[in-house]
């Protein structure tokens, strides 16, 4: 039992073994300041990754704080429940202040940071910061060099005018209708959104690359102006393929395949003696690295196997002989076997990452304080740069922690703008 117990606590020293914070900013923003009127997920993770970038993001949230905020995960030692895991981690390298936009006071107050701001992102439903007085239309009377990102489920009037523009969308609502959901399963009658929140987080990634362009178009000519992101339409980028093989082959539904590939032999998912082990071969050179792996080079030569189409056509066998191959085998031996010859990797739980040797080197995890004591384990940034390196310098900010902070600087950036 204590063998069991003290498996199942080994999380509470993961952060042991991860890369510690940054003391201070690094990054190519350094000096950049974004106003974050965002919440949830999606608008979070957009100026997340420009904090990780460098840029001073400072979160404005009204007194009931973000609607994330509350959410579990808590740690076991955080008793005073300032924030869970997901807010923690959406909003690290950020600033945060309390502003009541219903009270003209505060929304004065907001106006005189936009004055020497970079940008304002902001994630709520279409029309909301226009009805406080707020909109892009306000803010860029007061900064013309203002850049204004909005991510919404359905875009903004201002770039086209969705008929469903006024309505919320959450992660799945993007799944579903940017056709992803279509996509995804293991069949016709088992179509299934993707478990991680993609519907928030590429859309956010997406309204990142937006205002970073624009900031750069702002820098060369002094000219802010609206980027607008829509999750529906992202997520239609990001399941492209789908529109693709409407376009090439006439197919309006294409079935999900599960891990394997349409248009690939063998290019899949297969179950081994102690796990699961992708593996992919599309191209002829590699079936033949394969082959010899496992022990039939007699296959990269005949003609219902040599060539891709040829594999395509002849799916059912190959896959039942790379199944049952791949049964007889340990992850480990596979990978002795054709790793770095063939693609291929093995199915990583996520608490196989943090033994990960790729993971380690890459230095993808990191220690990230907080205010209940043990710090917690968040993914790096995954953007890496030899001069200016993306880092995790500060926690999530309880609700208001810096309100006094920033607002005192209101004089000193007025004082920086001008000069």
């Amino acid at each position: 039992m204590q063998i069991i117990c003290g498996l199942m606590d080994e999380h509470l020293t993961a952060h042991e073994q991860a890369t510690p914070m940054s003391p201070n900013p690094t990054g190519p923003l350094q000096g950049i300041r974004i106003l974050d009127c965002t919440q949830a997920i999606a608008g979070p993770w957009s100026t997340m990754m420009l904090g990780d970038l460098g840029a001073d993001v400072i979160k404005v949230e009204a007194p009931r704080g973000d609607l994330q905020r509350p959410m579990a995960p808590y740690t076991r030692e955080d008793q005073e429940r300032s924030y869970g895991g997901s807010f923690s981690t959406y909003n690290r390298n950020k600033r945060g202040i309390v502003l009541d936009f219903t009270e003209e006071a505060d929304r004065a107050k907001f106006l005189e940071l936009v004055e020497s701001a970079d940008a304002v992102v902001e994630n709520m439903r279409a029309g909301v910061m226009d009805g406080l007085g707020l909109g892009w239309e306000t803010l860029k009377e007061r900064n013309p060099r203002l850049v204004y990102g909005a991510i919404r489920g359905f875009g903004d009037p201002r770039t086209g005018e969705s008929p469903h523009a006024e309505w919320p969308a959450y992660d799945v609502i993007a799944q579903a209708m940017g056709g992803l959901v279509a996509q995804n399963g293991n069949g016709p009658e088992n179509r299934i959104q993707v478990g991680p929140f993609i519907g928030d987080i590429y859309p956010g990634t997406i309204g990142a690359m937006g205002v970073l362009a624009a900031l750069f178009h702002a820098e060369r000519t002094g000219e802010g102006q609206f980027v607008d992101v829509a999750m529906v339409d992202s997520i239609m980028a990001l399941a492209e393929m789908g529109v693709m093989r409407y376009s090439y082959l006439g197919r309006a539904d294409t079935p999900p395949s599960g891990n394997r590939n349409d248009f690939a032999v063998p290019f899949d998912v297969f179950e081994t003696k102690d796990g699961s082990m992708a593996i992919a071969a599309p191209t002829d050179h590699h079936w033949k690295e394969l082959a010899e792996a496992m022990g039939h080079p007699e296959w990269a030569l005949e003609e219902d196997k040599a060539t891709i189409r040829a594999r395509v056509l002849n799916r059912e066998p190959l896959d039942q002989a790379m199944t049952e191959w791949a049964q007889k085998r340990t992850n480990q031996e596979i990978l002795d076997l054709i790793g770095g010859k063939v693609p291929c990797g093995p199915v990583n739980l996520p608490g196989d990452l943090f033994s990960d040797e790729h993971v380690q080197a890459r230095q993808m995890l990191v220690a990230v304080d907080q205010p209940s004591g043990r710090p917690i384990v968040q993914v790096a940034s995954p953007i890496k740069m030899t001069s200016t390196p993306t880092a995790i310098h500060r926690r999530a900010p309880r609700l208001g922690e810096h309100t006094e902070e920033v607002l005192s600087e209101i004089q000193d950036l007025r004082d920086r703008f001008k000069s």
